[in-house]
């Protein structure tokens, strides 16, 4: 396990962000008479109305949900957090035990202001309103200075806890792949909790989606700006899932951070924050659906940008938590993000299951759907009888192509002895003793055409003249007592041309081969 390669939070702070937080400060403070649009916290989040989040709480504000935000530490006394964080953790000794303090080592309030965008409870246009307010935030601090090891710690405490959702603002390099970080990405998935990740930002060096963005099966997301176009500063990738605003995001901050208490920043995460906030809303919206639906609901109901389907810079398209949250859409039984890859727990092997869920099915089947079940049934019926019927066609042709018994006239044969063909001579002395059929076998003395040996060699398998055994047969060869069935009653008639694959062979002479012949 590598503990040098450092996580940092995934962001950019605007350039603008100190002017437009001092001209906010003496509203915030003084809280005059009403002030511009523009110069009210609410006027700054832009993105609400983008969203369509007034339309969206009218549906529902995450209550019920618990948003785990593995980051720096939240400040759990700023006015727009209280009673919205609860007791968390933190994984190492440099951060607060229960995760409620902010030690963002930029003194940014990081933590702080992720917590904001996802459960800001607003209350007025001076007050943060965040995309599920009535979710709940569980601080899960990595400490001023975290390394993949801390992450690695903390995803799966998170997990372990029982998050719904859980919000990585960091990155780390991308070229520094660490296998127990996809370890612990996967623990959280199969612990069925949604994990979004900011996918990086190019004015801090990336140049492709960070780690853990990059790891197959959490929503890793890209930023988009103010008009709904892909932001200059955001990274891209084929891992990027779904685009978000990051353009200038206002955001809650501790007061080390910000003396009126906000800080605007341009980066991914915040746009994983906001993303974050939405599943928050659909898990809310629909307590049955597993995090692998969750997921599907928000890719399917993503606005298509750019070039059509998925694309590096948006992903599968922009967010839209309306669509997600009133769009009708099928049920799937895996996370589709990891269809296709080593981890997809549908393939041989899979490795996405939660521990200890070995026992149960890879993938489950509803049947909700009634024709389609009883579908599914006829064809699992089906491919075992079409079996059935191929395999006994194929035993019968072979039963049929199988050659018949080798026979001689009058009855079955020796074995071992077959019968020569009708007009083949036969070698002198190879039929049984006094029982030749007439017309076979060339005048006493003489070889048969072809198959007598060279001159001057003896017959094989007999003796030689003058040796002791000579004229009896060969050990091996047939018996003297002739054969039952033989002599034929009739000169045995003559074959059809082709046969068994001797010369001249027809059906019922030569020998049997070896078994049933394919042809």
């Amino acid at each position: 396990m590598r503990t040098g390669n450092l996580i940092r939070p995934a962001r950019v702070t605007a350039a603008a962000a100190l002017a437009l937080c001092a001209a906010l400060a003496p509203a915030v403070t003084v809280a005059p008479a009403p002030a511009q649009a523009a110069d009210t916290v609410r006027g700054l989040q832009w993105y609400l109305d983008t969203l369509k989040i007034s339309q969206v709480h009218k549906i529902t504000q995450g209550k019920g949900v618990v948003v785990a935000v593995v980051d720096s530490g939240v400040d759990p006394s700023h006015p727009d957090l209280r009673g919205q964080v609860l007791a968390g953790h933190g994984v190492n000794a440099e951060a607060a035990a229960d995760g409620r303090r902010d030690d963002d080592a930029e003194k940014k309030g990081h933590g702080t202001a992720m917590a904001g965008i996802i459960a800001g409870r607003g209350g007025g246009t001076m007050k943060e309103l965040g995309i599920a307010p009535a979710a709940k935030i569980l601080p899960v601090s990595l400490g001023p200075r975290a390394v993949i090891t801390d992450m690695v710690l903390a995803i799966r405490w998170a997990a372990d806890a029982g998050a719904d959702v859980i919000n990585i603002s960091y990155g780390g390099d991308p070229a520094r792949p660490d296998p127990d970080l996809t370890d612990a990405v996967h623990y959280a998935l199969g612990k069925d909790a949604v994990v979004v990740v900011s996918a990086g930002n190019i004015e801090e060096g990336d140049r492709q989606v960070t780690l853990p963005a990059n790891i197959p099966g959490v929503i890793a997301v890209s930023g988009l700006d103010k008009r709904g176009g892909f932001f200059r500063g955001s990274v891209q990738g084929p891992e990027v899932v779904l685009a978000s605003p990051m353009e200038e995001i206002i955001a809650p901050a501790p007061k080390n951070a910000s003396p009126n208490g906000y800080t605007v920043s341009s980066g991914t995460s915040s746009a994983a924050a906001i993303i974050s906030g939405v599943a928050a809303l659909v898990r809310a919206k629909y307590p049955d659906l597993d995090a692998a639906n969750v997921i599907n609901r928000l890719v399917k109901t993503a606005r298509d940008a750019g070039p059509a389907g998925r694309d590096p810079q948006f992903g599968f398209g922009a967010v839209d938590p309306l669509a997600a949250l009133t769009r009708s859409v099928p049920a799937v039984t895996a996370n589709p993000l990891l269809q296709g890859t080593a981890a997809d727990p549908t393939r041989p092997g899979g490795s996405a299951a939660r521990p200890g869920d070995d026992d149960d099915p890879a993938v489950e089947f509803g049947v909700t759907n009634k024709v389609g079940a009883i579908v599914q049934v006829g064809l699992c019926l089906a491919v075992p009888i079409i079996g059935l019927i191929i395999l006994l066609v194929v035993l019968r042709r072979r039963k049929r192509r199988a050659p018949a018994a080798v026979t001689g006239p009058g009855g079955p044969p020796q074995p071992g002895w077959p019968a020569a063909p009708a007009g083949w001579p036969t070698q002198a002395g190879h039929a049984p003793p006094q029982q030749a059929a007439p017309g076979y076998g060339p005048p006493p003395g003489q070889p048969a055409p072809g198959y007598g040996p060279p001159p001057g060699y003896p017959t094989p398998g007999y003796a030689p003249p003058g040796h002791p055994q000579a004229g009896q047969p060969a050990p091996g060869y047939p018996p003297a007592q002739p054969a039952q069935g033989y002599p034929p009653a009739q000169p045995a008639p003559a074959p059809p041309p082709g046969g068994s694959g001797w010369p001249g062979g027809g059906p019922g002479y030569g020998p049997p081969p070896p078994g049933p012949q394919q042809q």
